[in-house]
């Protein structure tokens, strides 16, 4: 008999985003809420830390399929 897990059923996964949406709803809320003290000028500006982490995140993805290109080794590497 097949075990099923927590995210096998797809209500699950939809819980767990609608989860994580609501938490960085929040965060970025919490932007007119609280004062922040900021070192640097770029951080002042509304939702900076989400823009931020988004573009690093793409970045790092467009830097390592690029790496990959110039890392990467066939398949029968090791069988050789």
């Amino acid at each position: 008999m097949h075990k099923r897990y927590f995210f096998d059923k797809p209500g699950n996964v939809k819980r767990v985003l609608y989860i994580f949406y609501a938490i960085a709803a929040a965060l970025l809320f919490s932007e007119f809420v609280f004062e922040r003290h900021t070192d640097h000028a770029l951080e002042e500006f509304w939702g900076f830390y989400a823009i931020f982490g988004f573009v690093s995140c793409v970045t790092l993805v467009l830097v390592a399929k690029k790496m990959r290109k110039l890392l990467g080794r066939q398949e029968d590497f090791y069988e050789r």
